[in-house]
């Protein structure tokens, strides 16, 4: 069955269209579930036309701002219920580039995981300093080297994962948010057996609307990435 796009969208208002047409244009059979957090600046209103004229989008309203884990969660739930083989993430502001995404739903085919990485050879972030470049490299490093990971950007937000995988990971009980739900769907894939591999990216800063990201999600993700190499010492102890 063709992938399922999760869109996550709160306030998108600037970017849903754009968005929404660039996807339909590099993957035009697949279906897109735009999960909105009850965005008072009338994203929701605006993908439901962009429906009506593109097809194949759906809606999924939260009644409340949940956050991004909650909406991939529940989309992979939708996607689940239909039968869906691939889910896609991919943020809304174009930060990913959807013309990337025939070339991960391309890797799919033979891996678990799909992770579009930054810090791959090929991978690029144009926009950003050194010293922010270094902050999140440095968080990545930690975050494989404590978990045992061995991916070099376990917190991207652009990946494909096999509906099999979601399965497998008990995706529904990963509570963490932002940073740290990336983070710890790749140590759960990676502790599952899952094969991945990360396909490089060119990553660039929203150039329209405010970003959603906050210094509380980046220490939720430090402290959580500590909680669980705790976890996983004691584990390996016994």
């Amino acid at each position: 069955m063709p992938a399922l796009v999760v869109l996550p969208t709160y306030n998108e208002i600037l970017n849903i269209e754009p968005m929404l047409r660039a996807l339909r244009d590099v993957v035009p059979h697949c279906v897109i579930l735009v999960v909105d957090d009850a965005s008072p600046d009338g994203t929701s209103e605006v993908a439901e036309k962009m429906s009506d004229e593109l097809g194949q989008i759906e809606i999924l309203r939260h009644g409340s701002k949940r956050g991004l884990g909650a909406a991939y969660r529940a989309g992979f739930g939708w996607g689940l219920a239909r039968g869906y083989d691939y889910f896609v993430e991919i943020d809304c502001d174009f930060s990913h580039d959807p013309r990337a995404l025939p070339q991960l739903l391309e890797a799919a085919a033979t891996h678990d995981v799909v992770i579009g990485s930054r810090y791959v050879p090929g991978g690029h972030i144009p926009q950003w300093s050194l010293s922010r470049r270094m902050l999140s490299r440095g968080g990545n490093q930690y975050a494989s080297l404590m978990l045992g990971l061995g991916v070099a950007d376990s917190t991207a937000g652009y990946r494909v994962y096999s509906g099999a995988v979601l399965e497998r990971i008990d995706y529904a009980t990963v509570d963490a948010r932002g940073y740290g739900f990336q983070i710890e769907m790749t140590y759960r894939a990676k502790r599952a057996g899952a094969t991945i591999i990360e396909v490089p990216i060119s990553f660039t800063d929203r150039e329209r609307g405010e970003s959603k990201m906050s210094g509380a999600i980046a220490f939720e993700a430090l402290g959580l990435v500590t909680k669980w190499a705790v976890e996983r010492t004691l584990q390996r102890a016994h």
